[in-house]
């Protein structure tokens, strides 16, 4: 039989992505997304006075509910007394990154990362959040095998997830291929290359290719790649976390690119 408590739950808003935690609300909200629904943890409410006035004169309803409930909706994770309901955030299509390489301004290159079966949120997330620090222009994922975009992405990538335009492609193989005729040279990470990420010019169009936690990069992605290059590891570990190898690669691009200009 239901507690009355149960019974007075209230219902979170149908169709709609949570998003919680301080700084992921203020990206949304410094980009004018408005929240349909922001649930605050009683108690503190007085902390986060300016941002919940701003989100209430941008036209979000505001709903104090006690901890526990939060804890319950988020499961666990650090919400920071603060959940939001937002439109769920959807990959942007193939076509549009076609379209988008054959009208990119020669005076920037592009730089793209690409993920090859990266299938942990918080992996996905982190690599976000680096693709944005480093100023990189999208991140390519296939269609399966992939990481969905859902709050927990959203969470970790503390506000990327929302900048970083996100490609969903068929075929990533294919779609490599692809790249290479627009005049992308492409480099995946492999702790088996004899060349040194250092090594290899990224100064102009570029993609990135990182592999999944633990297997690295399928054999087709492989193949598809024009070099492949090594963190130069000094330790006893053997490998790096996806998003922290990405990290470091996209800011090596980075680097060069400075020192080009």
């Amino acid at each position: 039989m239901k507690s009355a408590a149960s019974k007075k739950r209230p219902r979170t808003p149908d169709g709609l992505d949570q998003v919680y935690g301080v700084h992921a609300l203020q990206s949304l909200l410094e980009r004018g997304e408005t929240p349909k629904e922001i649930w605050v943890q009683q108690g503190v409410g007085s902390r986060l006075g300016e941002l919940l006035t701003q989100a209430r004169s941008q036209g979000a309803q505001i709903q104090e509910h006690p901890r526990a409930l939060l804890d319950q909706l988020t499961q666990g994770a650090a919400h920071q007394g603060v959940v939001a309901f937002c439109p769920p955030l959807t990959p942007e299509s193939e076509e549009s990154l076609w379209l988008k390489l054959r009208a990119w301004p020669s005076s920037t290159p592009p730089l793209l990362l690409v993920l090859d079966g990266v299938t942990d949120v918080h992996n996905f997330g982190a690599c976000l959040r680096s693709a944005d620090a480093a100023g990189a222009h999208g991140v390519i994922v296939a269609k399966d095998k992939a990481a969905p975009l859902n709050a927990t992405v959203r969470k970790v990538a503390c506000g990327a997830a929302e900048v970083v335009p996100v490609y969903q492609v068929t075929n990533l193989a294919r779609a490599m291929a692809k790249l290479k005729d627009a005049g992308v040279w492409i480099t995946g990470a492999a702790g088996e290359a004899d060349t040194s990420v250092y090594e290899i010019n990224m100064v102009g169009p570029t993609a990135l290719v990182m592999g999944a936690e633990g297997k690295g990069m399928r054999r087709l992605t492989r193949e598809a790649c024009d070099n492949l290059a090594k963190l130069p590891m000094a330790g006893q570990v053997s490998s790096l976390n996806v998003s922290v190898a990405a990290g470091i690669c996209l800011f090596e691009a980075v680097r060069q690119r400075q020192l080009a200009s």
